[in-house]
Order: structure tokens, then C-alpha cells, then sequence
């Protein structure tokens, strides 16, 4: 076993300890005091109304995929705005390409009534 890969299996070690011992130490010492409305299904103070497996619209996960793909969007878009002052024009070429990728995918969803929530 190479010597410079000691210290990544100690790290390694001592994580999974720490982890396991603060699991078993919380499981050990915490204050359980269960009551009814505690041990309700939805611990927000309400009563649960209804089934709680009941089917969503399609246009529910239509709406959340869009959501993140105009995220990933805003993500890729932040750093190259950083250093956009020291990219070339190969870069920006490729930002254009892909925003306009992104604007005809947002247009055909316009299009196909996406954002219309029944």
C-alpha cells in the first residue's frame, strides 16, 4: 500500500467514526417525548385531509423541469458573466449559441401552453 494514500484512509477513517458516533451519541441521549399530535403523519398542526398518495398533473412536472432547466441556465450564466472580461470571443460565441438554445426551447414551450396552469 503506497505511504502518500495513509492520511486520505486516516481522514477517511476518523469521518466515518465521527459520523457513526454522533448517529449512536444522538440516538443514545436525546429526549424523546412522543404525544398524539407528534406522532400524526404531518407535523405542522394540521389534520391531514384526504389520501395522501393522489395523482399530479403532468403539467405539475412539466412546470418543474422547465424550473430547473432555467436554473441550470442562471447557473452556467453566472460564472462566465464573472470573467467575462477575460474570455475571448470563442466564449461568448458559445454563450450566444447556447442562450439562443435555451430561448427556442422556452418559445416551443410557450407555444405548447406550458406555463398555463389548470
Amino acid at each position: 500500500m503506497p505511504t502518500a494514500y495513509l492520511p486520505v484512509l486516516i481522514f477517511l477513517m476518523v469521518a466515518t467514526a465521527f459520523g457513526i458516533g454522533a448517529l449512536v451519541i444522538g440516538e443514545l441521549f436525546r429526549i424523546r417525548r412522543p404525544y398524539r399530535d407528534k406522532l400524526m403523519p404531518y407535523e405542522s398542526g394540521n389534520a391531514p385531509v384526504g389520501e395522501p398518495r393522489i395523482r399530479f398533473s403532468v403539467k405539475f412536472y412539466i412546470i418543474a423541469m422547465l424550473f430547473v432547466v432555467f436554473d441550470v441556465e442562471a447557473v452556467f450564466l453566472y460564472p462566465w458573466a464573472l470573467v467575462f472580461d477575460r474570455i475571448g470571443l470563442y466564449a461568448f460565441v458559445e454563450m450566444i449559441i447556447f442562450i439562443i438554445v435555451l430561448l427556442v426551447g422556452y418559445i416551443y414551450a410557450w407555444k405548447k401552453e406550458a406555463f398555463v396552469w389548470d
